[in-house]
């Protein structure tokens, strides 16, 4: 039976009098790595902005776990969920640890806090992410891959079992994409994530994802299972191109050439 962690319904937003989402409807189910996939303008990531509360619906429902994230406190919700943007930015002495352990922020009111359980989850955040031996250096000095991964470091120290990652592979070479990619699949397999991101390859959204999003100006056009979905057709209304698909080992595999 399906557990679903967001229920969302009816849910519309306009930049000014330009409509983005309009009566959006889907649901996330708990456990599974879910990618949001779509040509650009077509609403994923202001769905992903709407989500994780950093804009606010002109109206619709958005609930997690039953309860609308409007009524959750901000830094309650970052109990809940930890969030990896598309474009960050640090002083350029911060060391990587230091910037890791702000994932810890949420746990620290009134002056107390629980050193021992920070150190625990900084250091398992740095080891998942193969950025401990990177902890003593400025995060200024580090590639874009090891970057990527340092606030993924972060963002898994706030302790949540769901994770937002709004195009985590964007700008990176292949090998970097690869790993982060590589990652996420094993937060999810192992550590029991829920992960749910914006991807703009995809082969890699049907690759390493559990459901598939395909979204058109503001509407879920379908959502489901990669190889369920993704079809020539599919691909069609979403992009307007005309993209063979073939199956390969029992999965679709899109030859965009």
């Amino acid at each position: 039976m399906e557990n679903k962690i967001f229920t969302i319904s009816n849910l519309a937003f306009s930049y000014g009098k330009h409509g983005v989402l309009q009566n959006l409807n889907l649901s996330v189910e708990e456990g599974k790595v879910t990618t949001l996939i779509g040509g650009n303008g077509c609403g994923k990531s202001t769905l992903f902005q709407l989500m994780t509360k950093n804009l606010t619906p002109e109206k619709g429902s958005i609930q997690y776990r039953n309860t609308e994230i409007s009524q959750i406190r901000l830094k309650d919700y970052a109990k809940e969920i930890a969030i990896v943007h598309q474009y960050n930015t640090a002083p350029a002495d911060l060391s990587v640890e230091k910037l890791v352990s702000y994932g810890r922020t949420p746990y620290h009111s009134f002056g107390k806090r629980n050193p021992e359980e920070d150190e625990e989850k900084i250091h398992w955040a740095m080891e998942i992410t193969n950025t401990l031996k990177y902890k003593e250096k400025p995060v200024s000095e580090l590639s874009g891959g090891q970057k990527q991964r340092v606030w993924i470091a972060m963002a898994l120290a706030q302790g949540t079992k769901v994770l937002f990652l709004d195009e985590p592979t964007t700008y990176l070479d292949i090998r970097y994409q690869l790993q982060i990619l590589k990652l996420i699949r094993r937060l999810n397999r192992e550590f029991g994530m829920t992960i749910i991101m914006v991807l703009h390859d995809i082969n890699q959204s049907i690759y390493y994802s559990d459901e598939i999003i395909a979204m058109k100006t503001g509407k879920v056009l379908a959502q489901g299972k990669p190889e369920n979905i993704v079809t020539g057709q599919l691909l069609k209304m979403v992009y307007d191109i005309e993209l063979p698909v073939h199956m390969v080992d029992g999965s679709p595999y899109v030859f965009a050439v």
